[in-house]
């Protein structure tokens, strides 16, 4: 059992941290910017609140966080009352935010200054990975400290693995969801042409998905899609944010990204319909107007 916090109580972390007292049985202490979710998540887990980032890490072995973009977690980390001023020498602190590299390097460099360790850990599964604890885990930052950090992270992961250095973590989840740009475009044009060609959906996913074509977008998220309902996952807004990120590390390190620039539009277009809270498989509602 650590001694833990969780910063940032969002559809990912509520349950995150819930795993990490229920399933792992650590003593775990929840911020959130909103008092009334920390308060319901003690309610519901037991552990305790903090007022401030800071009070939440102060002690802790390990202070996780997950919040929404570069400038949050900034602010949560190295803002007044922020978890650095609280964290204590030798711990570690482990970032689940998906946010940019730079600013990954930028926190692994101050933690250092100040005796603790830092790891940048965002995560792919979406609200139902965080809920049902089989989140992956992509980290980046020292052995040693991802060695300890490892086993608490077990609590909600089925896969958790170190790619490098500080900032590896967040350049992998960019090519996560460059991956995802382009298959879930590809799975949302061929849906449409099926659909157009009266096929029979159900026998042709049966068909198609035991080949080349299987995706874990097909198997998941085909039949929605296909009935025009886009309320079960990863919101266009938050997609839009990371494919942001993706294109400004493309223009500094001069990858090419045709089809996630593309796709990126697509999901422009997409929120101009009003769809800025629907999942990332509505590009197939662009096809249908």
């Amino acid at each position: 059992m650590a001694n833990v916090a969780f910063v940032g109580l969002g559809v990912m972390g509520y349950p995150m941290a819930g795993h990490l007292a229920a399933k792992g049985g650590h003593a775990v202490t929840v911020y959130n910017r909103t008092g009334a979710k920390a308060e319901a998540w003690v309610g519901e887990y037991g552990g305790k609140s903090a007022p401030t980032p800071r009070r939440a890490a102060e002690g802790r072995d390990f202070v996780f966080a997950c919040v929404g973009n570069d400038n949050d977690l900034r602010e949560v980390m190295l803002g007044k009352d922020g978890i650095f001023d609280g964290v204590k020498p030798g711990a570690i602190v482990v970032d689940h935010t998906t946010a940019s590299a730079e600013i990954a390097r930028e926190l692994y460099a101050e933690a250092k200054k100040r005796g603790f360790d830092f790891v940048d850990a965002p995560v792919s599964g979406g609200q139902a990975g965080a809920q049902n604890g089989v989140l992956t885990v992509m980290c980046g930052g020292d052995a040693g400290p991802f060695a300890q950090a490892e086993k608490v992270i077990a609590a909600y992961a089925r896969a958790c693995n170190l790619l490098g250095g500080p900032g590896s973590g967040q350049l992998a989840k960019m090519v996560n969801q460059i991956c995802i740009a382009g298959a879930v475009q590809g799975l949302a044009e061929g849906l449409h042409f099926a659909q157009k060609a009266n096929l029979d959906i159900e026998k042709l996913i049966a068909t198609i998905s035991k080949g080349a074509a299987q995706s874990w977008q097909m198997e998941n998220r085909y039949k929605t899609m296909a009935a025009g309902k886009f309320d079960f996952g990863f919101a266009v807004d938050w997609m839009r944010k990371d494919l942001a990120i993706c294109l400004s590390e493309a223009r500094r390190n001069g990858a090419h990204l045709p089809v996630a620039a593309l796709v990126d539009q697509f999901y422009s277009q997409v929120q101009k319909m009003g769809g800025k809270r629907w999942d990332t498989s509505s590009l197939i509602a662009l096809l249908q107007r």
